[in-house]
C-alpha cells in the first residue's frame, strides 16, 4: 500500500487586515473551520503583515519552521499575496518565519503598506519580486491567473513576459474561480506547471473558504513535501483539482459591469468596450481571454495533470433546496451543520455519501446533490464582477445579451438536442 497522504490544501486566504475581508477572518477561526470543509492544509494569509504574523503566533502553535498547527490538526503554511507595480497579484509560499522576515527586510522601502494592508502593493516588477522570493527559498506563482483586473494574463501574454529569465522557476499558477484545467491546458506554455485551485477566501464560512482546493500526494505535511508535490518529484504530486464550474466565476464571460448584458468579444470590441445600453465599461471575460492566448484548439492535458472536479458549495445547494438566496441565513447554516455533523465534512457530503443517506437529513437537498453529481445543473454565467448563478433542473432563468445592435433577453431553458444551449450559441 502507498504510504502517501492525500492532503486537501487551500493555499490562498486573506486575514482581516486585507481590504474587503470579514472581521471573522482570524487565524483560530480559519483553522477551526478548515476540517469542516475537508481541508488538512491551509495558507496563513497575509503573513508579510506584521500585525497578522503576531496574531498567527498568538493564536496557533508552531509545528516547525514552516508550519503552524491548530489543536484540531489543521496545518497552516506561511503564505501571502502581493501586488506588483503593474497591479499583477502573486502568491508567495514561505519556508520559515525567518524567511518571512528576510523578505520583509528586502521589501522595506519598496512598499508603504506592509503593516497596513494584508495584500501589500510592492513597487517592483513581477520579475524583481520573484527574484527576492526565490533568493529566500520561497515558491512564487501568479494568483487567479486569468482574472481581468489584477492578474498576469491581463497584463501579459506569457509567464516569460512577466517573470523573464525566472519563468522556468515558476512551478505553479492559480487558476482562479473563472477558469479550469480544460481552459488553461489550451495554452501549451502552461503544460509544465502545476495548477492550484484555491479559494482566495475573504470569510471563513462554508461557501467561501475551501470552495476550491487542490489534493496533493505527500508523505507528510511539511514545506519540503509541498515543494516536491508542486514540482512533481519522487511520487509527490497534485492528484485532484476541486473547483467551481468556471461558469460560476465572477469573470467567466464578457459582460457589462453595470447592466450585466453579455457581449461577444467581437461586439465588445466594436463597442470599444463601452456598453451601448448604459454607457458603462464592458469587462473582458476569462473565456474570451483564454481564446486569445490559446495555441491549441482543444485542451491537451500533460500526463501529470490530475482530474478537475467541479463543485457547488453545499450551502448554495441548501439555499436552492429551501428556496432562499441567502446562503448566510441561519436556516441554511443550521441545515449545513446537520450535514456536517452527520457526514464529517462538506466534501464527503457533496461527493462521496450515498444519496439515500443524504435524504435522511433533507430530501430536497439530496435531490439537488444528485442532480449536481449528474451534471444536470445549468448556469447563468458569471461576468462583469458578478458570480454566475447555478440553475437546477426544472428551473427557468433568463439573461441579457447584446445581439444585432440591441439588448435581447433569452431563456436559458431553451434546448437543442436535449442539451442546454451555451451562451456562445446565443451570441453566434
Amino acid at each position: 500500500m502507498s504510504d502517501f497522504l492525500n492532503v486537501n490544501a487551500d493555499l490562498h486566504l486573506h486575514g482581516l487586515y486585507s481590504g474587503a475581508v470579514s472581521k471573522d477572518m482570524i487565524p483560530c477561526t480559519i483553522a477551526e473551520q478548515a476540517p469542516l470543509k475537508g481541508l488538512q492544509l491551509i495558507g496563513s494569509g497575509d503573513i508579510l503583515n506584521g500585525k497578522w504574523l503576531n496574531l498567527v503566533k498568538q493564536q496557533l502553535e508552531r509545528k516547525d519552521d514552516s508550519m503552524f498547527i491548530h489543536k484540531n490538526g489543521t496545518h497552516i503554511l506561511l503564505q501571502t499575496e502581493v501586488e506588483d507595480n503593474r497591479r499583477v497579484h502573486h502568491i508567495i509560499l514561505f519556508p520559515s518565519v525567518s524567511k518571512v522576515q528576510e523578505v520583509r527586510e528586502r521589501l522595506t522601502g519598496k512598499s508603504s503598506d506592509l503593516d497596513i494592508e494584508g495584500r501589500p502593493k510592492i513597487h517592483l516588477s513581477g520579475a524583481e519580486i520573484a527574484q527576492i522570493a526565490i533568493d529566500a527559498g520561497c515558491l512564487i506563482g501568479p494568483s487567479h491567473a486569468f482574472t481581468p483586473w489584477t492578474a498576469i494574463f491581463k497584463e501579459y501574454s506569457s509567464l516569460k513576459e512577466c517573470y523573464g529569465s525566472l519563468s522556468d522557476k515558476i512551478c505553479f499558477i492559480e487558476l482562479g474561480l473563472s477558469a479550469d484545467t480544460d481552459m488553461a491546458d489550451r495554452i501549451s506554455e502552461l503544460h509544465s506547471v502545476a495548477f492550484l485551485s484555491n479559494s482566495d477566501a475573504h470569510s471563513p464560512w462554508p461557501n467561501k473558504m475551501g470552495r476550491e482546493f487542490t489534493t496533493l500526494a505527500m508523505k507528510e505535511i511539511t514545506f519540503e513535501e509541498l515543494v516536491q508535490a508542486l514540482q512533481r518529484e519522487q511520487g509527490r504530486k497534485p492528484i485532484l483539482n476541486v473547483k467551481f464550474d468556471p461558469k460560476e466565476g465572477k469573470y467567466h464571460k464578457t459582460r457589462c459591469i453595470n447592466c450585466l448584458t453579455f457581449f461577444s468579444a467581437m461586439d465588445a470590441a466594436t463597442c470599444k468596450w463601452r456598453c451601448p445600453a448604459c454607457k458603462s465599461p464592458i469587462k473582458k471575460g476569462v473565456a474570451e481571454r483564454v481564446e486569445e492566448l490559446a495555441d491549441l484548439k482543444e485542451p491537451q492535458h500533460p500526463d501529470h495533470r490530475p482530474p478537475c472536479l467541479h463543485t457547488i458549495p453545499l450551502s448554495e445547494i441548501i439555499a436552492l433546496a429551501i428556496g432562499t438566496k441567502q446562503t448566510y441565513s441561519e436556516k441554511v447554516q443550521e441545515m449545513w451543520r446537520k450535514f456536517i455533523s452527520r457526514f464529517g465534512n462538506e466534501i464527503t457530503a457533496l461527493i462521496n455519501t450515498p444519496i439515500d443517506q443524504l435524504s435522511e437529513v433533507h430530501p430536497k437537498t439530496a435531490e439537488l446533490i444528485a442532480a449536481f453529481r449528474q451534471n444536470k445543473f445549468s448556469y447563468v454565467p458569471g461576468g462583469g464582477g458578478f458570480y454566475g448563478i447555478p440553475v437546477p433542473p426544472g428551473k427557468n432563468a433568463t439573461m441579457k445579451i447584446w445581439k444585432n445592435g440591441r439588448v435581447q433577453e433569452v431563456d436559458l431553458s431553451e434546448r437543442v438536442d436535449s442539451h442546454q444551449r451555451s451562451l456562445s450559441e446565443f451570441l453566434e
